[in-house]
């Protein structure tokens, strides 16, 4: 099993792991701090080094419990001591859009009681489907409005973790579809202080003022009770 560092570091470029497996699906390390491709938000990519040698790793897969380094170039051997390095640009870019998601859906949450029904981030835009049956202008600008107020009130982004069980009595963090979450003993959940809080995998900045100018680009109808919102950070 691969310990995902990013689920409690976001912010770790660089760590030290050792080579587990080689397979055709790609390298296996005992830890990781590349985050791979799932929930909405496109895997990380960078490099690993190891002696002299350095190679590309050019994607991430999770499959089963173990992740997957898809890697371009020449290939550790098992039980070699690399360096992974994660591409931080590319990073930062994925963890403002995916903090932006989720202040875009605890506004549309308290507004207007709106889950989500699917997202899909990348560098340099990203768009999140609600329940929603009116998506009209004033809605919108008064969205965009709440979510940039949560933005430059520079809120604390905090990463915490709940046993299962005590989901039950806090089902208010779930925004997605019931069967999509992890069949885990333990639940991650990542809170904007005093504002919202979601269960999530993936990363994110550590206060909301590093999210930027949240822009909604348009809007679009994707069924009678799903409406799409598209942004981008300015």
């Amino acid at each position: 099993m691969t310990d995902l560092l990013y689920l409690r570091d976001c912010y770790l470029r660089e760590f030290e792991a050792i080579v587990i497996n080689v397979k055709d699906e790609g390298i296996v390390l005992d830890k990781t701090a590349f985050y791979p491709e799932g929930g909405g938000q496109p895997s990380d990519s960078g490099w690993i080094k190891w002696g002299m040698h350095r190679s590309q790793v050019k994607n991430v897969l999770k499959k089963d419990e173990h992740v997957y380094h898809v890697v371009e170039g020449l290939m550790p051997s098992k039980g070699t001591l690399v360096r992974g390095i994660i591409d931080w640009e590319k990073r930062y870019k994925h963890m403002r859009y995916h903090t932006a998601l989720h202040i875009l859906a605890g506004v549309v949450y308290h507004l207007y009681n709106s889950t989500i029904t699917g997202s899909q981030i990348s560098e340099d835009k990203a768009r999140i489907d609600f329940t929603l049956e009116d998506l009209g202008k004033e809605k919108v600008e008064r969205i965009e409005f709440e979510a940039n107020k949560i933005v430059d009130e520079g809120r604390d982004v905090k990463i915490k973790f709940i046993p299962r069980e005590e989901l039950v009595n806090n089902l208010q963090l779930i925004r997605i579809r019931p069967e999509l979450i992890p069949n885990l003993p333990v639940l991650r959940v990542v809170e904007i202080e005093g504002f919202d809080a979601q269960l999530d995998g993936g990363t994110h900045v550590s206060n909301t003022r590093e999210v930027g100018r949240i822009k909604i680009l348009k809007t679009v109808n994707k069924g009678k009770f799903n409406k799409r919102l598209e942004i981008v950070l300015m």
